[in-house]
């Protein structure tokens, strides 16, 4: 293993916003400081705002009625979490939960209408920042129900080495602890079939532990099972 480190860049989802229209929406938000385990929003509450992470991170959950919970979206510094339907009085259909403390930026949806009506080039990279939402969501879904379990998993190990991960020399190194819980969650599937994929994984010596922490050793073979489309890193994150 190399002993250089190379970050591998996860870019935020507002990358899509231009310097000057990024700045605008700084402008007009309200920061927060919210604790860890507190939640900006629940499923049901209306939707009226958007959230900016300065600084820590989000996990977006859909529950089922059986009580187990399903990870959509993991949103970390960047990014830009809420329901995108300006003008519209709609409900959350997710909930966003604080698991690190994070400073948020609150804007109001009237705060952003005014934006969007005053500016053309900030309502053109708003839509920009739409479409990366729903092509975020339409491969996570691809990836859930094509190719099963095994290419699930396998597409989320990719998504968080896009992520989270730090290459060192031919490997990848998922820097953030994921328990085995955490990916059941994210793949819909029982944490003991995660593991017995986990262990076939080792085992073909495409993934290894490392403290605790996830590496990546053969990411082609990861690609092969998922039948990878190689989306762009905005796009192939968790």
């Amino acid at each position: 293993m190399s002993n250089q480190l190379n970050v591998i860049e996860a870019r935020g989802n507002t990358s899509c916003f231009s310097e000057q229209n990024l700045e605008r929406l700084m402008v007009v938000m309200k920061d927060r400081i919210i604790p860890e385990g507190s939640h900006l929003f629940w499923e049901g509450d209306y939707s009226d705002k958007l959230f900016y992470v300065k600084r820590g991170r989000i996990k977006l959950t859909k529950s089922t009625d059986e009580g187990k919970e399903l990870i959509l979206y993991m949103y970390q510094a960047g990014d830009m979490v809420g329901q995108a339907d300006p003008f519209f009085s709609t409900k959350h259909s997710f909930t966003a939960e604080v698991i690190e403390e994070s400073e948020i930026g609150v804007i109001d949806q009237k705060d952003l209408e005014v934006l969007i009506c005053q500016h053309c080039d900030f309502a053109i990279d708003f839509m920009k920042w739409m479409g990366i939402h729903h092509r975020l969501t339409q491969t996570k879904f691809r990836d859930l129900m094509m190719y099963g379990k095994p290419g699930a998993l396998c597409s989320t190990l990719i998504r968080l080495s896009n992520t989270y991960g730090e290459k060192h020399g031919d490997t990848i190194l998922i820097h953030k602890k994921i328990t085995h819980t955490d990916l059941s969650n994210m793949i819909g599937a029982t944490r003991e079939s995660v593991n017995r994929m986990l262990s076939d994984l080792r085992k073909k010596d495409a993934v290894e532990y490392e403290n605790g922490m996830i590496v990546i050793k053969d990411l082609e073979m990861l690609q092969d099972i998922c039948h990878c489309e190689l989306c762009p890193n905005e796009i192939c994150r968790i």
